[in-house]
């Protein structure tokens, strides 16, 4: 595939009405080359733009553009970023892409670390491949917000941690942003005995001095598979442990709250429900920043209920079997629980998958395989329809826009599908569709 190859081109839209087709290459707009989507972004939003493309015959056509400010060409790329994305240079500790077995999809092995994928897809960085030109670029363009994974800002343990002796800059380059108001999420992933603790206190400090524009911090816990051989050993948070952090973190939190009106610093639900607790009340969770970090999901996912219940249809009946791992399996029960009395036609069966292909040790819907749901499913009673978490499916950059739905294994919604001889139904994993899903599936009496 080319650079800058265009996929599509919107119908009625501005490329379309001055000659660009798909497969045409843009070259330049304003005469600057376009390098990436970074680029490409920053400089169409001028309302006159000459930009060069390239026909599929070879030939560069210069074309003369007036439109409103900032709006699109209506064109999308074959390569969403229009380059390919950048690898990390880290061998982080605790990479999770470390601990993956031998023999998956090729694309599950590259660790991007890229600032443009955070800007648009959400994704976190290091800022570790960064030049100091690069850094200017996203303060020049004002790309923001930018999610950051910090884990720590002591300049020695973060370079140990991401084992890159460049690593220990960050609170200088964030510092630098800060000032440029460019805004920041930050992501911590916690390792008991080395980053917790008084040292997890002093990162959060030194970020809350760089509020607002650091706008929020997520601390999720250290994640261990079972394929750790020659990686640097590393201990899970137990029940005592994490509530011990847990009450170590409302200190602060409590001090944030009186200053800024927010905790500023959030802990993902494992952390509550490996030490037995129950999550924060909605409030604490503000507009919910760091869900897919798995900040807040549970008290989400119990108010879509309670807001959606009302919706239910009375005069229906069905039954369905709801798919989920260990930690989401008691509030995903609690949730059946309460449909069903609500409309006891209603027959909801909600079974707990437990995490083979990575070890007992990784407990999130969102780590599941299909051979694993396979397996643990072949003696059960199954639903006339089987409802699965949107989270349990692989997105992103890597599988780019057309791909299958496809679970962590290579196993896809189709077989999985004609394993059951039965559909499933994807829901929405903050539990906001439920209800509607299961209307539209029920039948009335």
């Amino acid at each position: 595939m080319e650079k800058n190859q265009i996929l599509r081109v919107q119908p009625g839209g501005i490329a379309e009405e001055v000659g660009i087709e798909p497969n045409d290459k843009l070259l330049s707009i304003n005469g600057n080359i376009v390098k990436d989507i970074i680029d490409y972004k920053f400089l169409v939003t001028d309302e006159f733009v000459t930009i060069e493309v390239e026909k599929q015959s070879g030939e560069v056509w210069e074309i003369e553009i007036e439109k409103g400010y900032d709006e699109d060409l209506g064109i999308e790329f074959k390569d969403f970023i229009l380059d390919k994305p950048r690898s990390c240079h880290n061998k982080c500790m605790f990479c999770f892409i470390d601990q993956l077995p031998t023999g998956m999809r090729k694309t599950l092995y590259f660790k991007d670390d890229d600032s443009r994928l955070s800007f648009f897809q959400g994704n976190f960085v290091t800022l570790t491949n960064m030049s100091d030109e690069e850094i200017d670029r996203i303060i020049k363009y004002k790309i923001s917000p930018i999610n950051v994974s910090v884990h720590t800002t002591n300049p020695e343990l973060r370079a140990k941690m991401l084992n890159n002796r460049f690593a220990g800059r960050l609170y200088e380059i964030m510092q630098k942003m800060a000032k440029a108001k460019i805004e920041m999420n930050c992501q911590i992933v916690s390792c008991p005995g080395i980053n917790n603790g008084k040292e997890l206190i002093n990162t959060v400090e030194d970020l809350y001095k760089l509020y607002p524009r650091v706008k929020s911090v997520a601390v999720v816990p250290i994640g261990i598979t079972k394929f750790r051989e020659n990686l640097y050993p590393l201990e899970i948070y137990s029940e005592d442990t994490a509530r011990e952090e847990i009450f170590n973190i409302q200190r602060i939190q409590e001090k944030y709250m009186n200053e800024i009106g927010s905790p500023f610093v959030r802990l993902s639900d494992e952390f509550y429900v490996m030490a037995g607790l129950d999550v924060p009340k909605g409030e604490f969770y503000g507009e919910y920043p760091q869900l897919e970090d798995g900040v807040g999901m549970i008290r989400l996912f119990r108010e879509n209920i309670e807001k959606t219940l009302e919706k239910l249809n009375k005069k229906h009946k069905g039954s369905f079997t709801i798919i989920t791992g260990k930690s989401a399996y008691k509030e995903i029960l609690e949730a059946s629980m309460k449909i069903m009395k609500c409309n006891s036609n209603i027959k909801i069966h909600v079974k707990k998958i437990i995490n083979h292909f990575f070890g007992e040790t990784i407990t999130v819907a969102g780590l599941l395989t299909g051979k694993d749901i396979m397996e643990q499913t072949k003696e059960e009673e199954l639903g006339k329809y089987i409802i699965l978490s949107d989270n349990t499916l692989r997105k992103g950059y890597e599988l780019e826009q057309n791909s299958a739905k496809v679970l962590l294994d290579d196993v896809t919604l189709e077989d999985l599908e004609r394993n059951f001889n039965r559909k499933i139904v994807i829901c929405d994993y903050t539990g906001e569709d439920l209800i509607d899903i299961i209307n539209s599936y029920s039948e009335e009496e």
